[in-house]
Parts: C-alpha cells; structure tokens; sequence
C-alpha cells in the first residue's frame, strides 16, 4: 500500500470514527439514562389520564425521528396572539438520572397568528447533559409541527438540546408563527 492510499484510508477512518462518536455516545446514553417509549407511554397515560391514539402516534413518531429522551417535562401553557404573540408555562422537570424541578417558559410570537389556547404539555427532552442546561432560549418555528387527532408537536432546538413539546389542549388558534421559547428556573411575566 502506497503512503497516499494510507493517508486516505486513515483519514477515512478518522471521519468514521468521528462519525461513530456521537452515535456511541447515544447509544450508551440510551442503554441506562434514557426512557423507552414504553416508559414515555405510560406516564403520558397517567399524566393526560388516558392514552389516546392520536398521542400514540404523536410518541411513536417522535421516537422514530429521535430515539428515546433522557427527560421530560409534565405541565401547562396558555398562549394567545394577533399577529404578535406570547405564550407562557410551568411544568416539572423529570429526568432519568434521577432529580425533578419546577421549570417555567416564556416567550413572544410573530407571525399570521390569532386566537387563544390553553393546553397541556408533555415535552420529551434529548440529549440534555444537566438541569442548569435546560435555561436558554430555544427557537420555536409553530406552523411547522404536525397535528395527529387534535395532539400537536413541534421541535425545538439548542446547543445540541432537542425538545420535542406535546400539546393537547383547547381555544381556537389559526396561523404560522415563528418565536422563542425561554426555560427558566422562575415566573416571570416579560415574555422576552
């Protein structure tokens, strides 16, 4: 073998390894730190007291395009808009690890947005190494998610934290949006 094709397959084999990397890192967090879909089933049952198929399918499609979550949060959110917007909520932080917490969010709305709702939330939580690194702001895009039998989902991304909020809720609310979502340890009513 030629020192040119060493090189080559050596650098083939540095970005299979980095490619590898996180995808072994994933799987050993999914091994003992993460819920199986079974696991997020049931607490989703006993938190919306029952388990409709339309939130079935919503967990099952989540799952498939993320794997399974190391947290989760449990709570409410009511939001309302026209053309500009702000949605406000509570909830309790679960992790797998261990250890739960009051969590708040807030955030503002722009878009071809009018109406109110008040829903229920089940976010699933990837990839979050600790409590503290939840506290940020994590873009929202609304409009974009999917409706399966009246449950809504939406992704939300930062620093390589993906969260995946479950609404079911009533109100009347019609439009696309696009806006932030800021997890905090307090309430606060400035949505910014």
């Amino acid at each position: 073998m030629t020192q040119s094709n060493r090189l080559i397959l050596s650098g083939f084999l540095a970005l299979a390894l980095l490619a590898a990397g996180p995808a072994t890192a994933r799987a050993q967090e999914s091994d003992e730190d993460t819920y199986s879909e079974s696991d997020i089933l049931a607490k989703a049952k006993g938190f919306f007291g029952t388990t409709t198929e339309g939130l079935a399918k919503a967990i099952e499609s989540v799952f498939a395009d993320l794997g399974q979550p190391n947290a989760y949060i449990t709570g409410e959110e009511i939001s309302g808009a026209i053309g500009i917007g702000v949605r406000y909520g509570n909830g309790i932080l679960n992790r797998k690890t261990g250890g739960s917490r009051k969590v708040y969010w807030q955030g503002p709305t722009i878009g071809f947005d009018f109406g109110a709702d008040a829903s229920k939330m089940f976010i699933l939580i990837y990839h979050l190494p600790d409590t503290d690194s939840l506290f940020r702001r994590f873009p929202a895009v609304d409009g974009s998610f999917y409706f399966v039998a009246g449950v809504g989902v939406n992704y939300q991304r930062s620093g390589g934290i993906t969260l995946a909020p479950i609404r079911t809720g009533v109100g009347l609310r019609a439009g696309v949006n696009v806006g932030y979502m800021h997890y905090t340890k307090e309430h606060s009513w400035i949505p910014l």
